[in-house]
């Protein structure tokens, strides 16, 4: 037998094809939205996908602040942040962040989903949150994606 088939497939910078797509979270749950981005930034729905590489795609979420949370998540779902100065921390609820910077509210139900290394930083620059329908990726031309 050829030992050269069962080799493991790695991509090069040269292989990777990364195309621009377009997601509406309009009436789409936090947390199935996220998932599906997290997937589609990570290239893991690509054959050429490896784990060490960016290998994902370019991703535009719209009508970021349309999104729905389940049960009393609105309302019981807190995001912390600290200034680093004490007796600085505060906590912003899920309605009030949606209100203000729904951008926000997806950024780190993304970023949650990705693996916690290097190569997650590099993959949040691939993605563009808009709280409304406009973009400014429309010369990219992206590719709209059904949830």
């Amino acid at each position: 037998m050829d030992t050269n088939s069962y080799k493991t497939y790695s991509a090069k910078p040269s292989d990777i094809e990364k195309k621009w797509v377009l997601v509406d979270a309009e009436g789409h749950a936090l947390g199935r939205v996220a998932s599906k981005v997290a997937t589609l930034l990570r290239g893991k729905h690509k054959p050429e996908f490896t784990p060490h590489m960016d290998t994902g795609d370019n991703v535009v979420v719209i009508n970021a602040s349309k999104v729905k949370l389940s049960g009393k998540k609105m309302k019981q779902k807190e995001y912390f942040s600290y200034s680093g100065y004490p007796g600085s921390e505060s906590f912003t609820s899920a309605e009030e962040m949606l209100e203000h910077k729904p951008e926000i509210v997806i950024q780190k139900a993304v970023n949650g989903m990705l693996p916690k290394n290097k190569l997650s930083n590099k993959l949040m620059t691939n993605m563009r949150v808009y709280a409304g329908p406009v973009h400014e990726q429309e010369a990219q031309q992206p590719e709209k994606i059904e949830l």
